[in-house]
């Protein structure tokens, strides 16, 4: 897997293998694969289960200042792919406090 995704690389993580997807993470942005990964174990989860399911958890829960919000994050980001991974982590993250 190259360094940088783009959005269909994130809809793909569904069939991308995890071990991919953990070296990618951890190869961009070491510091969130940490986290990333403490939150996944906290759950009983892999990495790149975590990683998914806050992506699908996105997809069908983000309204549009949720949309707006990751569009500019990643528009300003050196690295838009794990900027995007990372806007998506953090969704989970409030969705789940909110419940």
């Amino acid at each position: 897997m190259n360094s940088q995704l783009h959005l269909g690389d994130m809809l793909a993580f569904q069939t991308q293998s995890s071990t991919n997807l953990e070296r990618w993470l951890s190869a961009v942005d070491g510091a969130l694969a940490a986290e990333v990964g403490e939150q996944a174990a906290l759950r009983g989860e892999t990495l790149a289960q975590f990683v998914r399911i806050a992506v699908s958890d996105f997809l069908a829960e983000g309204d549009e200042e949720a949309w707006a919000d990751l569009v500019s994050a990643i528009r300003d980001a050196d690295d838009p792919s794990a900027r995007c991974v990372a806007k998506m982590v953090g969704f989970r993250l409030r969705l789940e406090q909110a419940r």
